[in-house]
């Protein structure tokens, strides 16, 4: 299989991530998602005032791309489904802002440590193979005191709704919806791998509506430890 060649002249190898039925399913339902659950307007505010070289992990089909403020020097975007980063690609013409797809996984980021000024994560760690993992790469390819912006889902409710969470997780979930879990919590994962977290904000998804186990949302920032650039 040919290496795929980037805007920024490296060779990354492909990624291991194969959902090719969710990743169609996701084409199709993910622009009308953003409207009809309020996703729209958290993309804005979570990419809102990023600057420099950013790094994007599970950028899917690319919705975030046109959102990237001007001051965004670069945004390298990292998404192994094959379906979903042929769309990412075509987005990424479209975008104001130079956008560099590459083929890989979140746990083995195919670029320079300490080479971003901030990385972003938006509805991924729900899907990762090993979140420890990813987050290790994510604090090893950031700049000290780089900034890390999130969109997550997890755990969240009462005592009923995150036993049913985790009886998702266990049977037919992950297998329907491309990886996802439901029970995951970003914002510990966040802080046991070194990251200081906040400021954050608890969302739900859909903005309106019935809490559905997909619902519980977090929306901040974390910063790898370290002195600014």
């Amino acid at each position: 299989m040919r290496l795929s060649s980037t805007r920024s002249g490296r060779a990354a190898k492909p990624g291991g991530v194969h959902h090719p039925l969710f990743a169609r399913c996701y084409a199709h339902l993910s622009e009308s998602a953003d409207t009809r659950l309020g996703l729209a307007a958290l993309r804005e505010r979570l990419l809102a005032g990023l600057s420099g070289r950013v790094i994007e992990i599970g950028a899917g089909n690319g919705l975030n791309f046109a959102r990237y403020p001007a001051a965004v020097s670069e945004v390298v975007a990292i998404e192994p489904e094959p379906l979903l980063r042929r769309l990412a690609l075509q987005a990424a013409l479209r975008a104001d802002v130079p956008v560099d797809v590459v083929p890989g996984t979140a746990e083995a980021l195919p670029v320079k440590s300490e080479s971003f000024d901030a990385a972003v994560l938006c509805l991924v760690l729900c899907s990762v193979r090993d979140v420890r993992r990813a987050l290790a790469e994510v604090r090893r390819v950031l700049k000290p005191g780089g900034e890390v912006r999130f969109l997550e889902h997890g755990r969240g409710g009462g005592r009923v709704m995150r036993s049913a969470q985790r009886a998702l997780d266990r049977t037919v979930w992950p297998h329907l919806a491309g990886g996802c879990h439901l029970s995951r919590a970003p914002l510990t994962e966040l802080r046991e791998a070194g990251f200081t977290v906040g400021p954050y904000q608890r969302v739900s998804l859909p903005d309106r509506g019935p809490r559905l186990p997909w619902s519980y949302g977090v929306l901040g920032t974390a910063r790898r430890p370290g002195p600014m650039a």
